[in-house]
């Protein structure tokens, strides 16, 4: 690229700026939603070799596919299943010891900013954002999986399987879960809107340990990393929503199951995401994820009325004090002289499945996060976070568990000869108004798994540009593009037998990310203890109220630590 100056008009904030080319990197120039952004050509390029490179053999030859991948995954889970146990513990660790220390009063921003979106739209975008459909799925039936097969050498159907099979879903969607979501929430939140990082990539998380290397080979590769493990976790969140979409749908009207009505779904998934990445933000995103976390209310309070009520406040108590008294045990718990393979089969499955989707949340929650503090952030994602999926799995869950104990409906047979749709079909179909019941719950998952897919599409088309500048979004082709490859991908692979096997291969690129993410913390400690000194600071200040505070930054580009920080 010639060292020549090149100027054009970049429109940020309403205003037009001069950028010289060797900040933009010779970048391939693109319309943005409120500015002019640049794709990074080698992100966007080797992401999409590395998924067709994947992808096409697992659909050309998926046994073959499927078992390289699951042996692959054997072996991870097998030998290193104890490192995804540490690891989801540590960052646990961590953060509660971050919102404890004076650290967690630093804000995203400068000290004057306010956050962008109240606090009810804000924890709904991170929300439907991170579970999307996923807990709609779950909420029902999870729970019947763990009475016919339990932990910890207990008898299948019994009294005390069914006590801690609705205590474990609480536990794999609890604080843990939400504590991996919110490590890099924090840390691309403060690089972005505190140290004024230009881009907003995972890479960029990074730079307080690997320094400038984030700009070179090293942080395109975490970047493919991302996006890769994105389309896997994202594509077959699409996948298991499309046949309960479809039996809902096929339940509800005359039309029948089959490839024609799955297509139509996934249309009209795309006209949902497209409609809202036309409108942006502010309008599609925020408005969609406002409109599902009242329709979610307002099921949720007519099953709280109109179902088991006292079982169900009764059983979650219960599993709560289960929970608490057994969070270390659960937290640890390998069985490795009994052998039963719980542990590999759910709690490991569950923590690579949360790493590999932790960048993707941790970039879109730091862009929706200006102006919220680190205790904020941390208070929001893991006890409002984890609140929410307890309260689905209380009302959905318990439900199913009824039904089950006082053989009204045989949810756990169902699940174990019929498949999990037919599960969820009968749980909600037995309800008071079921089939009005059933109408709501397919209109939330069709709206949560376009959220996600949305909001998926954003932060892939971010991580896949060169530069961000502030109040920018990424070009509306470019997520728009981004949405059709994972509806794409997941819609061809459903055909031809390779969704499980993607599925797997979600959770063994979640393995790298461990060590990525370990990068992540390291660096973001370094941040906070070069920009507001030691957590336990040497001297009262004269003014405690002003202890954590950020100073207004001198400039653009903050100080760097041992390597330069700086953008471009």
């Amino acid at each position: 690229m010639p060292a020549r100056r090149l100027v054009r008009a970049c429109c940020v904030d309403g205003f037009a700026h001069e950028c010289p080319s060797r900040i933009l990197g010779g970048a391939s120039a693109i319309g943005g939603a409120t500015g002019r952004v640049r794709i990074d050509k080698q992100v966007f390029w080797w992401s999409l070799l590395l998924v067709a490179v994947i992808c096409v053999p697992v659909m050309i030859a998926p046994e073959r596919g499927k078992q390289a991948l699951d042996a692959v995954l054997g072996v991870l889970t097998g030998e290193f299943g104890w490192l995804y146990l540490w690891f989801a513990v540590a960052v646990f660790g961590f953060l509660v010891w971050l919102a404890c220390s004076r650290y967690g009063r630093v804000k995203f921003g400068d000290p004057d900013d306010k956050p962008e979106f109240s606090t009810l739209s804000w924890m709904s975008m991170i929300f439907t954002a991170a579970i999307g459909g996923g807990i709609m799925y779950w909420g029902v039936i999870e729970w019947a999986y763990y009475y016919n097969d339990p932990p910890m050498g207990m008898a299948p159907g019994s009294v005390e399987a069914a006590h801690w099979s609705a205590t474990y879903p609480l536990f794999h969607w609890g604080f843990t879960a939400w504590g991996l979501f919110c490590l890099p929430a924090l840390a691309l939140a403060y690089v972005y809107h505190v140290r004024k990082q230009r881009t907003l990539r995972l890479s960029d998380a990074c730079r307080g340990v690997i320094g400038d290397r984030a700009d070179g080979w090293l942080g395109r590769l975490i970047d493919v990393l991302f996006i890769f493990g994105l389309v896997g976790a994202a594509g077959t969140s699409l996948g298991l929503e499309v046949p309960v979409v479809s039996d809902g749908l096929a339940t509800l009207t005359p039309l029948s199951k089959g490839v024609p009505l799955d297509i139509a779904v996934v249309v009209i998934w795309t006209v949902l995401f497209g409609a809202s990445v036309f409108l942006g933000l502010q309008k599609g995103l925020k408005r969609l994820a406002d409109f599902n976390v009242w329709l979610a209310f307002a099921l949720g309070a007519f099953i709280l009325v109109a179902g088991p009520t006292v079982f169900m406040l009764d059983t979650f108590t219960n599993s709560a004090g289960i929970l608490l008294q057994n969070f270390v045990e659960m937290s640890f718990y390998t069985d490795p002289v009994g052998g039963s393979g719980f542990e590999e089969e759910w709690t490991i499955f569950y923590w690579g499945w949360w790493i590999s989707y932790a960048p993707f949340v941790g970039l879109f929650v730091a862009k929706i996060s200006k102006g919220r503090t680190i205790r904020g952030m941390i208070a929001g994602m893991c006890l409002a976070g984890s609140a929410g999926c307890w309260l689905a799995f209380t009302l959905l869950g318990n439900t199913g568990l009824y039904y089950e104990i006082k053989n009204m409906v045989p949810v756990a047979d169902i699940v174990a000869s019929q498949g999990d749709t037919a599960g969820i079909m009968a749980t909600l179909t037995n309800l008071p108004l079921g089939t009005v019941v059933l109408t709501i719950f397919v209109a939330l998952v069709i709206v949560f798994l376009a959220t996600t897919l949305d909001s998926s599409a954003y932060t892939m088309a971010a991580v896949a540009s060169r530069e961000m500048p502030r109040g920018s979004d990424p070009a509306r082709w470019h997520r728009v593009f981004w949405a059709v490859v994972l509806a794409g991908v997941s819609l061809v692979l459903m055909y031809v037998g390779g969704l499980e096997a993607l599925q797997t291969l979600s959770i063994i690129t979640a393995f790298p990310l461990i060590f990525v993410l370990g990068v992540v913390l390291v660096s973001f400690y370094r941040w906070l203890k070069a920009d507001h000194g030691p957590a336990v600071p040497k001297s009262v200040p004269e003014n405690p109220a002003q202890e954590g505070t950020i100073p207004p930054p001198e400039s653009d580009e903050p100080e760097p630590l041992t390597t330069s920080t700086s953008a471009h």
